[in-house]
């Protein structure tokens, strides 16, 4: 291996970094500014054309692609990591860009994921994706594991990916591959009700729209929902909710908008986590509340920051930090590497932990109570 990686037992431990506290630009202090800013203001290098694109495929016949950007010194038994986009991404989302770039100077071989539908998958698949398909993420930690034994496999989900990296660490630990290593999630949507009722506010609603509007579009020019697509279309589609209940639902079988939200939400499955895993939201995030974070049950192994400012992955912030002003990147690349662990995270951002350290083991390594 060229580069030390943290066990995931080191996880417990402090790392060799401080874990600096987001401090948001001086023009950018309003959650809603973040977001907009982090949208338009992209500030990311292109990487090259992934070195090759997998197509893997899913039980029902479906296919995910994923994206495969490997450093020139990457080798065998050097880390991995998955990235998962929110609603409405893609592999060439910026803030998969921006990770990938950084992650790949720090030797660690990047999968950028789309889904069912999405950027080079679009005409692989029959069924659209939603908030919790779990399955699917497990299929490609799995194939990757295949592909790259002995190494560290790392996942990172933004957004809606959050919802689907805690979900899929949560559901069944035991059937993760044993190269799970750390997770990382930005503003993740854990309780997909919750979050929809809070875009009805009136601040809201825009973004509710805009991405009702992006959701109606991605099906209606998809060959396989044509018949579907006209049903969705029969009265204007002005909410998340809206597109939900017309074609996720009967498209995946779910037992209503209640059942497909609850079942799909993380929330539920935080506490049974046992990968060594870091959230990070913001209070004043326009789109998912940041007091579903408050009182959340979670395991030992799972370590939050809350902070007052960030919007909706922005965490844009002032000079002198890091090398650059994208502060959710870098706590990625130093929680993945080791430089932070669990009790480097502010003590005011967790609840106090039960600490159950483990000597050190090798890099990939058995996951904590994987067999």
């Amino acid at each position: 291996m060229t580069a030390p990686f943290a066990s995931k037992h080191a996880a417990d431990r402090a790392g060799t970094k401080a874990f600096p506290p987001f401090r948001p630009h001086p023009l950018l202090k309003s959650g809603h500014a973040q977001t907009i800013a982090a949208s338009y203001l992209h500030g990311a290098p292109k990487v090259r054309t992934a070195e090759r694109d997998h197509r893997v495929r899913l039980d029902d016949g479906d296919h995910v692609v994923l994206h495969d950007d490997r450093p020139a010194g990457w080798g065998p038994g050097d880390p991995t990591a998955v990235l998962l986009h929110g609603l409405a991404g893609c592999h060439r989302s910026t803030y998969m860009v921006r990770a990938t770039r950084k992650l790949n100077a720090e030797n660690v071989r990047t999968f950028r994921m789309d889904y069912r539908t999405c950027g080079a998958a679009r005409e692989l698949a029959t069924r659209p994706y939603h908030a919790g398909q779990s399955g699917d993420v497990l299929a490609a930690l799995r194939f990757i594991a295949r592909l790259c034994p002995g190494s560290p496999l790392n996942l990172i989900g933004y957004s809606m990916g959050g919802n689907v990296a805690l979900k899929t660490l949560g559901e069944n630990p035991g059937a993760l591959p044993d190269e799970m290593h750390r997770a990382v999630t930005i503003n993740p949507a854990i309780d997909l009700a919750v979050c929809c009722d809070f875009l009805t506010g009136p601040m809201q609603r825009l973004y509710d729209r805009h991405f009702a509007r992006h959701l109606t579009r991605h099906v209606t020019g998809h060959s396989a929902f044509a018949e579907v697509s006209r049903h969705l279309l029969e009265s204007p589609v002005v909410r998340i909710r809206d597109f939900d209940e017309r074609f996720t639902v009967p498209r995946w079988g779910f037992d209503g908008i209640e059942d497909y939200y609850r079942t799909a939400s993380s929330a539920q499955f935080i506490k049974q986590i046992e990968v060594p895993t870091l959230i990070l939201h913001s209070r004043d995030d326009p789109l998912i509340p940041g007091h579903l974070f408050e009182t959340l049950d979670r395991s030992e192994c799972v370590a939050l920051y809350l902070s007052d400012h960030g919007g909706h992955l922005g965490f844009i912030g002032v000079r002198g930090v890091d090398p650059d002003r994208r502060w959710m990147d870098w706590r990625i690349v130093d929680w993945l590497t080791g430089r932070v662990g669990i009790s480097d995270v502010p003590q005011s951002s967790h609840r106090g932990w039960r600490l159950s350290i483990s000597p050190p083991t090798a890099i990939g390594a058995p996951s904590l109570t994987a067999p």
